[in-house]
């Protein structure tokens, strides 16, 4: 049985592999064979669904939202794939296998599976493109097998636009809470990017959110412009005492408020409403009291519409138009719900 040569091999390596190897023989065992199978093992190692995975992750990083450093793109695949099949070949894996993986979480926890499903089907993409020998129609297989999903998707309870300005009156006291809620309502942003609002991030009647806070932007290229209003400006005027360490919203430790400090606000409240909720009933006083185009009025919550060959020829955000809106719309909530009106010419 030869070991390897000189010098690639060194001398003592080599008395210590001899040894191991006698031993493997002493104990009734074949060594030659038990090396082949090692090295089999190896290569099966190598292309293993968990390492194809993470080489599929790594060539996709670039266009994720920050590199895919909040580990989401990973998280379907890390929490219900990998424990099961994360050892196994990729060239060994079928719709069988990808059904008895998912079946569990298929109906209970249904976009949790349809992006693990997602996933799985670049990381075989990915190995196809390596030339490995993989079935590209495993994940639709699997899909057949699973039936349609019974799940069906909770949309998150919003507060009907006219009952806002209510709302909006009973947080004139101007504690920190009530005045990220306030601002949260006026500019009709997510909670993530108005909990993480730097002082830095305003420039006049302009708030410029960092494109990695914005969801399904990516990079710095995708920062997206808030108009403020007059009340929009009061509020963050009320707020910069209470701002540290550049936060306008600080907690009363380190870092911002928490994601839960505005939802349980409301939950004392008897409300079944949820923060996020207010950028629903802000769409819907776009499309019932005003005259708002479709494009703008989705621009007013930071969505994007038509393909990237419509974006990129189109390059305003409606800025100026947005402005105006959000100034009716900081009018309707001031005015205790007394201003309803439909367009510009008929104020």
């Amino acid at each position: 049985m030869g070991l390897g040569g000189y010098p690639t091999l060194s001398l003592a390596n080599a008395r210590s592999a001899a040894q191991r190897w006698r031993s493997v023989a002493a104990e009734g065992r074949d060594p030659v064979k038990e090396r082949e199978a090692e090295a089999r093992a190896a290569r099966r190692e190598g292309v293993s669904l968990a390492v194809l995975t993470a080489e599929a992750f790594e060539a996709r990083k670039a266009e994720l939202k920050g590199d895919g450093k909040a580990g989401r793109w990973l998280s379907p695949l890390n929490g219900h794939v990998l424990p099961k099949l994360g050892k196994v070949p990729i060239t060994d894996i079928d719709q069988r296998d990808i059904r008895d993986t998912l079946a569990p979480i298929w109906h209970t926890k249904a976009d949790t599976a349809r992006k693990a499903m997602n996933r799985l089907s670049i990381v075989f993409r990915h190995a196809a493109a390596l030339g490995l020998d993989v079935d590209l129609q495993a994940t639709d297989k699997a899909k057949a097998l699973l039936g349609k999903s019974r799940h069906q998707p909770k949309h998150i309870p919003a507060m009907p636009w006219s009952e806002v300005p209510n709302f909006y009156e009973t947080l004139e006291e101007p504690s920190l809470s009530n005045l990220a809620m306030r601002l949260l309502i006026l500019t009709g942003v997510r909670s993530k990017p108005l909990r993480f609002i730097k002082t830095d991030q305003i420039s006049g009647n302009v708030w410029t959110i960092p494109g990695e806070f914005m969801k399904g932007r990516k990079g710095a290229t995708s920062d997206f412009r808030v108009p403020l209003s007059q009340e929009s400006r009061r509020v963050i005027d009320l707020a910069l005492p209470h701002s540290r360490n550049g936060f306008l919203f600080p907690n009363n430790r380190q870092g911002v408020i928490s994601d839960m400090t505005l939802s349980r606000m409301m939950e004392r409240r008897k409300l079944d409403a949820r923060p996020h909720g207010f950028r629903s009933s802000l769409r819907d006083w776009l499309a019932e009291a005003t005259d708002a185009p479709h494009e703008v009025a989705e621009a007013m919550l930071g969505h994007t519409t038509d393909s990237g060959v419509v974006r990129a020829y189109r390059r305003t955000d409606f800025l100026e138009q947005r402005h105006a809106l959000t100034e009716r719309w900081a009018d309707f909530l001031s005015s205790g719900g007394r201003k309803i009106v439909k367009s510009a010419a008929e104020q």
